[in-house]
């Protein structure tokens, strides 16, 4: 409580202090003993004077603050409210409807021009107004057109669902053909404004042009009609008629003024009725149950016939719109030519007919000749394989006996020879599958050199016999291709340049081209006329023959069949007089050829060694069985020979011993195959080491060894194959516990 009143005067103030000052000395001088207890309290009154006055002065401060705030604050009110009254008179200047709702989809204000083509809504609008609300008002508006089939609820809802989207634009129609544009847009803070478009006047006008365009396409799009070749009938979603074409006047047998616009179809088929007749699967009540169709009718096609024996081409199909259309076409022409035609090609299939069976007859003779043929050189070939195989093997055996330097050369010379001899019989074969398309080209990395050194023995003795020179030149190129059909190729090419060469010299030689290694073949012949250059590849064609040669003509057509069976482009130079060239271009194979593991074998023959080997060898023909002994005996193994399958299961049987290993020629007597027999003797003995040898090259008889896990050693049989077989069971014996 303080001692005297803040709002006195300040001489006021200090009177009041002074009769206190003088209120206290008098108690002081009065009460001496109290008189420390009296200055103390003395000191705490003047203590609480002071900041009395100093909580005066702020509060003070305070009040002026306050009165400043409260008057900035009416300026600030009056100016709102001024700002208020200007955007409530610039709203009600806009020519459209205005309205703005804030955050909470409340109404905050809008102008007298809002929903003023509602006006059984205007009275419900108010501040605060929730936006659902309003949009409620406006669905159940009596002045507001809805779209058929929908309710004032569905309206709602989907104004509702605009009312999501930041940006909405949209037109409302109104009774007396009145329209409103309705645009919504979201505000920065989250409010939203609409704004009200009165736009009748635009799509009145919009309505009228689209009229006018439309009358303009119809004028034009009837005018196209009529210059149709077709008839066309056109009908709407309701299945009415809605426009046709001057050609269905003429197609139909009807006239406009008994077919107008507005007829239904069902109608219009019970008219045409009488006059058509349908010829195809689709029927009158088919093709009145695909218009009866709302939707979804899939194009048909299908032909009529009228009672004077025109025919109609129809061809109905859906529009956009869910409409259909219909075309006519005059296919009586067409039809009559497709009869004609008809009846020309049975007469003429009658005649292929009968003349196929001519050909049949003639094609079957020239079958059952080719088959004999073909059976002929297989048995043949057969034949001659089993004597030449056993001469290679005695030749073989007799290169380990002889030990003259001359003795060699002429062995070597011979097996050079019976080399060749065993190709021109294989090529017997292969002209066969080549005729029939059913080669089989054994493409790998080879060396050319590899053939031309045979080439150069087999033919040197004819060219230095005829007084021409044969000069082949070695080369070191690896190639790609099949070693035995490249040797074909070659030998002929060779033995071609050698045979029409009287004098002069015959060269070979081999040049990189690019990726191919050329091989080519010069002469000093005759020459080829330009004119016969295509002549000379076909079979038994030989220009200037001479019957002292021997030769049948067929040398260069298996040259340039299997030159496109192998892929190597075969080429020719040459001029009469002068003498020709032939080359082929094969690919060179730059990766390094594989170890000679043949030439190793060769030279390492006379150190062989089978340790006794026991090999069962079952062999038909005595001369082949007698030198393959003799070369398994050279190589330190030791042979039992049996001649058919029971011979060989007898002697198993007596000896009581399984052989080491086993030789089984495929064709064996009395129909029994060295397969039969390898399963045989593997189910009486177990498994066994054996190997099949045959002159038979069928592809059936590679895939049954194959399945059978058997080695198939072609005859002629190469020694050093023959070796590395029978030498591999040696260790597996000697290694063996």
């Amino acid at each position: 409580m303080s001692l005297i009143n803040p709002a006195d005067t300040v001489e006021k103030q200090n009177e009041k202090l002074l009769v206190i000052a003088q209120s206290l000395m008098r108690r002081v001088e009065q009460k001496s003993e109290e008189s420390g207890l009296a200055y103390r309290q003395f000191e705490r009154a003047a203590l609480l004077e002071s900041q009395v006055r100093e909580r005066t002065r702020d509060l003070e401060r305070t009040l002026d603050l306050l009165q400043d705030s409260n008057a900035r604050l009416e300026v600030a009110r009056a100016e709102t409210e001024t700002a208020r009254s200007n955007l409530a008179e610039a709203i009600e200047t806009i020519d459209e409807g205005f309205a703005l709702f804030d955050t909470d989809d409340r109404l905050v204000l809008f102008n007298s021009r809002f929903c003023q083509d509602l006006l059984d809504i205007v009275p419900g609008l108010s501040a605060g107004l929730p936006f659902e609300d309003y949009v409620s008002l406006v669905s159940e508006s009596r002045f507001l057109s809805l779209p058929k089939n929908q309710t004032p609820e569905d309206w709602a809802q989907r104004r509702l669902d605009h009312h999501r989207d930041p940006h909405v634009v949209f037109n409302v129609s109104l009774l007396r053909d009145r329209w409103l544009q309705v645009s919504e847009h979201r505000t920065s803070g989250g409010g939203t404004v609409i704004l009200q478009t009165d736009v009748s006047d635009i799509i009145q006008l919009e309505r009228q042009e689209r009229d006018k365009l439309r009358d303009e396409q119809a004028r034009i799009l009837q005018a196209t009609l009529d210059h149709l070749n077709q008839g066309v009938c056109i009908f709407d979603r309701n299945r009415t008629l809605v426009g046709w074409n001057s050609k269905m006047d003429g197609f139909l047998a009807l006239s406009k003024p008994r077919v107008t616009l507005g007829m239904n179809f069902s109608y219009l088929i019970n008219r045409l009725r009488d006059q058509l007749v349908f010829t195809d699967k689709v029927d009158a009540e088919r093709l009145r149950s695909w218009a009866n169709r709302a939707h979804g009718r899939p194009p048909i096609a299908f032909e009529i016939r009228r009672e004077d024996g025109r025919i109609y081409s129809v061809f109905a199909q859906e529009m956009p719109d869910h409409g259909f259309v219909i075309s006519f076409t005059d296919v009586t022409a067409e039809r009559e030519a497709a009869r004609a035609l008809f009846e020309m090609n049975e007469q003429l299939e009658r005649r292929v007919r009968d003349r196929t069976q001519e050909l049949g007859v003639a094609l079957a003779e020239a079958e059952r000749a080719n088959a004999s043929k073909s059976r002929f050189v297989a048995a043949a070939s057969h034949d001659l394989l089993q004597p030449l195989s056993a001469a290679k093997l005695f030749v073989s055996s007799l290169a380990d006996k002889v030990t003259t330097n001359d003795a060699q050369d002429v062995i070597g010379k011979t097996e050079a020879a019976l080399n060749g001899a065993q190709q021109i019989i294989e090529a017997l074969l292969d002209i066969s599958k080549l005729d029939a398309g059913k080669a089989v080209f054994k493409v790998q990395t080879m060396r050319i050199s590899d053939i031309l050194a045979p080439l150069r023995d087999e033919l040197a003795a004819t060219a230095a016999a005829k007084g021409i020179a044969l000069d082949i030149l070695d080369s070191s190129l690896t190639v790609r291709s099949d070693p035995a059909y490249l040797r074909r190729i070659v030998q002929n090419l060779l033995s071609n340049a050698v045979r029409y060469t009287d004098k002069g010299r015959v060269l070979l030689g081999v040049r990189r081209s690019g990726t191919s290694a050329r091989i080519e073949v010069w002469d000093t012949g005759c020459g080829i006329a330009e004119a016969d250059q295509e002549q000379i590849f076909q079979e038994f064609s030989r220009l200037n023959p001479d019957p002292a040669d021997g030769g049948l003509g067929l040398g260069l057509a298996i040259v340039e069949r299997a030159c496109k069976g192998l892929g190597h482009e075969l080429g020719l130079w040459s001029k009469p007089g002068s003498g020709s060239c032939f080359s082929l271009n094969v690919p060179i194979d730059t990766a390094a050829l594989p170890h000679d593991a043949k030439r190793a074998g060769s030279e390492n023959t006379t150190s062989q060694d089978l340790n006794g080997l026991l090999v069962l060898l079952v062999e038909n023909d005595p001369a082949f069985a007698g030198a393959l002994s003799l070369v398994v005996e050279d190589m330190g193994g030791e042979v039992i020979h049996a001649h058919s399958a029971d011979e060989a299961l007898t002697l198993m049987h007596a000896i009581q011993l399984i052989p080491d290993a086993f030789l089984f020629d495929y064709q064996l007597d009395k129909g029994n195959t060295g397969t039969a027999l390898y399963q045989k003797i593997t189910e009486t003995y177990g498994p066994i080491s054996a190997a099949i040898v045959s002159a038979d090259r069928t592809r059936e008889l590679r895939q049954t060894c194959k399945t059978l896990g058997l080695p198939l050693m072609s005859k002629p049989v190469d020694r050093d194959r023959l070796w590395a077989h029978l030498s591999d069971r040696a260790r597996d014996l000697k290694a063996a516990p």
